[in-house]
């Protein structure tokens, strides 16, 4: 089982790359025992929320799956250059 190093790190890695099935038991297996990395699994949950809600522009994976990637500028909106 991970220490709660360990585990702090691997719920960090798990937002970049799919876990082993053994780092993932181990994983679950310590945090159903310490309180203070589950926390730490919520605290990183909304640190990295309201991270993705302060990148200006930055669409969400449901915005940008119904977003056309080929739109245009309207011309109204485009810098005249005067």
């Amino acid at each position: 089982m991970p220490s709660c190093r360990e585990s702090t790190r691997l719920m960090s890695e798990a937002r970049e790359r799919a876990l082993t099935r053994g780092e993932r038991v181990g994983l679950r297996l310590h945090l159903l025992m310490c309180a203070g990395c589950r926390n730490f699994g919520k605290h990183l949950d909304f640190l990295c929320g309201a991270a993705q809600a302060y990148v200006p522009g930055a669409a969400t994976d449901d915005e940008a799956a119904n977003s056309d990637s080929t739109s245009v500028t309207p011309e109204s909106d485009a810098p005249t250059g005067r």
